[in-house]
């Protein structure tokens, strides 16, 4: 017999072991709670392409987790691609095992309650209860980056490096390439396909 359960509290974890020793039973547990971390937070920021992280850290800190969309859309533009970004973050660190399958979106969508048919969304929001997760997350991203201007390892402007090098995009498929503020460069447009407005 072989039992796996995810999301198992330790004390549970405990005489759930204790509990199939008794009967020979083969057992994995992952204790690994979904929800978010100072750590994982970093990571998902880290991960985001600069339109996304933007949009994000308007959220939490400028919004103080609550902002309107005509507002994101004021400083980002259309919101679709940075939108859909957020979300697929949370789906690809599932996928490379960042945080665990349930961990919820730390920013979703408020639709229109007077047009829930067909609607655009009017505003963003994060939980409080993580907002200062976020923020530390994002004091982290900022440390890390002046000590790397302090090194001089800032890419481009005067006195920093860089390098007239360009790598051949063939070479790099399948890589999630990373500036030095934490973002993603850019995904293919193909990446950012989507609707801000969806029929529910």
């Amino acid at each position: 017999m072989e039992i796996i359960i995810k999301g198992a509290t330790e004390e549970f974890a405990e005489k759930l072991v204790a509990l199939a020793a008794q009967h020979h039973a083969e057992l994995t547990i992952s204790t690994v709670q979904p929800g978010w971390t100072v750590d994982r937070a970093e990571r998902y920021l880290r991960d985001l392409t600069a339109g996304s992280r933007r949009m994000a850290e308007m959220v939490f800190v400028d919004g103080d987790g609550y902002i309107d969309a005509e507002q994101l859309r004021n400083v980002v533009g259309k919101l679709n691609g940075p939108s859909n970004g957020l979300k697929r973050a949370v789906d690809r660190g599932v996928r490379k095992g960042w945080w665990p399958e349930g961990t919820p979106a730390p920013i979703t969508p408020v639709s229109d309650p007077n047009n829930p048919s067909w609607h655009q969304n009017i505003a963003y929001q994060m939980d409080r209860e993580i907002l200062p997760v976020f923020r530390e997350a994002l004091t982290r991203i900022a440390a890390a980056k002046k000590a790397a201007e302090d090194l001089g390892i800032t890419p481009g402007g005067l006195g920093k490096t860089s390098s007239p090098w360009t790598p051949d995009t063939s070479t790099l498929a399948g890589y999630h390439l990373v500036d030095l503020d934490g973002g993603s460069l850019p995904a293919p447009a193909d990446d950012d396909q989507g609707e801000e407005g969806q029929q529910s």
